[in-house]
């Protein structure tokens, strides 16, 4: 069993990684193109910067998302949604007031033959 948590650990290191190279590399080509304005000396500086930019906010990136998956699964978690329940599975509703459900969730009306409180309407004309 430890041998396969060292197996995914490395494989998520691995990403980890690769994610942060793409980083730098995007970075480096960015800071390159902009550095060439100062020429070859500008272009080479550019993209020395543009790669230490890309890999550190590459980095920064990847802990604030861990965090955020680490909150989201905390509150997961208490609210039930990733076990076999969600929300609060002993919930028993409250009795109606007067002993007896409303016409309206009783499907007592039909709803389309009362007339409206201001009246009839008019007919429209034309």
């Amino acid at each position: 069993m430890t041998s396969r948590k060292n197996r995914v650990k490395n494989a998520s290191r691995r990403g980890h990684l690769l994610h942060e190279v793409e980083a730098a590399g995007g970075g480096a080509v960015a800071g390159a193109v902009l550095g060439s304005i100062a020429g070859p000396p500008g272009a080479a500086a550019g993209a020395v910067m543009g790669g230490v930019a890309g890999a550190l906010a590459e980095s920064a990136l990847e802990v604030e998302s861990a965090r955020q998956s680490a909150s989201t699964r905390e509150l997961d978690l208490e609210l039930g949604v990733m076990g076999d329940e969600l929300g609060a599975p002993d919930l028993e509703h409250l009795p109606a007031r007067a002993g007896t459900p409303s016409a309206a969730s009783s499907s007592a009306t039909s709803g389309g033959a009362e007339t409206p409180p201001a009246g009839p309407l008019k007919p429209h004309d034309e």
